[in-house]
């Protein structure tokens, strides 16, 4: 049955009892990535996983796990007990989320991955992209659900936009809005929030609104301006009862801290595309370069070689 959802588990756990490899770190970060990658699971792949990570999470180091924990809080569909084991939900209603179990060990200083784990997780550039993409290819429930889990995940959150610089904002949005001037709410958009016009533009066109919604709330902009920009700058919207109500019942339902995250989310992608887009060009220049350098390296002179005679004006040879 576990083949059907990871292929090569009985042959790298066998590997490992054989060679003494502990692949158990990567096939726990390979198990979640197959995972994550479909919407939806059947109750046996699901039982499947949740045998298997429940078990991995434990044998594994602290930067593993953390990395896991970090993609499985905002993915919807991660089943509650490896939620569970993550520490990210309570074991029993009412009982506040449990902290990490101490491991009994020698008194001694933490060691730096427990210092990180202790403090709000700085979002790397591939996980703020694979968050990214994963709300920009769901569904208006899927991006609900990712935004309520963002909530709750250990995952560091974008500082809060300084008071007169939003409210400045909101005034700009909002009148573009209402004029129709999609350039200059982007553009306004991208600057107060600090996002490059790429990710501006997207959450702009976003069809769904829900990325318009969590540009708002990291603004803490007023629910009814937001119903007035809604219905002004995205006719598509504002002409659906249904569409504007879900949409301002999400938007009073967001916290702040779900949008602040995902604003990290959008800031960092922005530097994973970036050094995607360069790292191959930097190694193509440093190859180059390194072949120029070779080139231009002068030949020294060849054993019984004559040295070379400069003549004078006259013809003769200078002595």
């Amino acid at each position: 049955m576990t083949k059907s959802l990871f292929p090569g588990f009985d042959g790298l756990m066998t590997l490992s009892r054989r060679e003494g490899v502990d692949v158990r770190p990567t096939l726990l970060r390979v198990l979640t990535d197959l995972y994550v990658q479909t919407g939806t699971h059947s109750d046996d792949e699901q039982r499947q996983f949740v045998e298997l990570a429940t078990r991995l999470i434990d044998q594994v180091d602290d930067a593993t796990r953390a990395a896991v924990k970090a993609r499985l809080a905002v993915y919807p569909q991660t089943p509650v007990p490896v939620l569970q084991k993550l520490g990210l939900v309570a074991t029993q209603e009412g009982r506040r989320v449990p902290l990490p179990r101490e491991i009994p060990s020698p008194a001694r200083a933490p060691t730096e991955a427990e210092q990180r784990m202790a403090a709000d997780m700085a979002m790397q550039p591939k996980e703020a992209a694979e968050i990214h993409d994963m709300f920009f290819r769901a569904g208006a429930p899927q991006r609900a659900l990712i935004l309520h889990n963002l909530a709750q995940t250990p995952l560091k959150a974008a500082p809060r936009i300084p008071t007169v610089r939003a409210k400045r904002a909101i005034q700009i949005l909002e009148m573009a809005a209402i004029a129709g001037d999609v350039e200059n709410f982007t553009f306004e958009l991208g600057d107060s929030l600090i996002l490059p016009s790429r990710v501006a533009a997207q959450i702009v066109d976003d069809a769904g609104g829900e990325a318009l919604a969590v540009a708002a709330r990291a603004l803490d902009m007023p629910s009814p301006v937001f119903q007035r920009i809604l219905l002004f700058f995205k006719p598509e919207i504002g002409t659906s009862v249904n569409a504007v109500y879900r949409l301002s019942r999400l938007y009073d339902r967001l916290a702040e801290r779900s949008a602040l995250v995902m604003l990290a989310a959008w800031r960092g992608s922005t530097l994973a595309v970036t050094r995607a887009k360069y790292q191959a060009t930097l190694h193509d220049g440093e190859r180059q370069r390194a072949r120029a350098g070779a080139s231009q390296t002068r030949p020294g002179a060849q054993p019984g070689s004559a040295p070379t005679v400069r003549k004078g004006t006259g013809g003769s040879s200078d002595r």
